[in-house]
């Protein structure tokens, strides 16, 4: 609830009050992707620097293929394979491709892929970039990282948050709000009716630029420790 939220947000500032920066990854304006989970009303006692998005995935400009779906499952247990099995159940009925990542690096069994389908347990930063540009739409948790990388690529996806994980819940009722990103329940998935929505979904992309603030907040630090070792 909302007393327990506050509870944690006051015993994390006081690990954050410890450091002498706080980095937060988002924009400060307009252009921001986690509304008030990035802009609380009360900040941590210590400086804060919005950083812009980090992401580990690079555009390559890779042409999209139309009816082509990535599906990008992750997170804790049972609701991952809740998730994973309700996508099973439905995409063998899906008349277009699809790539499925399980979001399972250490696991040693596989899901047989087939000519339309193709079944990965887990895929380098490089490889899911590659599937990720050429999928029409993705489908995924609304997990913040997951969201800096489609923020990155500018791409169409549907985000169905992890259930009982409020700050997923919130995630994605506010990026629908921005028309950044469709969204459904788990409870009320189906790949049919959730495809029939995004086509119909008005996506406006977030455009921030091209400034780094990241290499400048490091630079800054990095002058900083340079006049007090002097």
């Amino acid at each position: 609830g909302e007393w327990s939220e506050r509870l944690l947000q006051k015993k994390n500032f006081n690990l954050l009050n410890h450091f002498s920066e706080c980095w937060i990854p988002d924009y400060e304006d307009i252009h921001n992707l986690a509304g008030i989970l990035s802009h609380p009303q009360k900040k941590p006692d210590i400086p804060c620097q919005y950083i812009g998005w980090l992401s580990r995935i690079k555009k390559k400009n890779i042409a999209v293929e139309k009816n082509h779906l990535l599906l990008l499952l992750s997170g804790p247990e049972p609701q991952r394979s809740l998730f994973e099995n309700i996508i099973i159940q439905q995409i063998s009925h899906y008349n277009g491709t699809a790539t499925i990542v399980r979001g399972l690096p250490n696991a040693t069994t596989l899901i047989p892929s087939t000519n339309s389908l193709r079944f990965y347990n887990h895929l380098k930063a490089d490889e899911m970039g590659v599937e990720m540009e050429r999928a029409e739409f993705i489908i995924a948790r609304s997990g913040y990282s997951t969201i800096m990388d489609i923020a990155a690529l500018q791409k169409k996806s549907i985000l169905i948050p992890t259930p009982g994980q409020t700050e997923q819940e919130y995630l994605a009722q506010y990026l629908s709000k921005k028309q950044f990103a469709s969204w459904c329940t788990q409870k009320e998935f189906s790949i049919e009716n959730s495809l029939a929505k995004a086509r119909g979904f008005s996506y406006k992309f977030i455009y921030p630029g091209d400034e780094n603030k990241l290499n400048v907040a490091v630079s800054n630090l990095l002058k900083k420790m340079e006049q007090f070792q002097t």
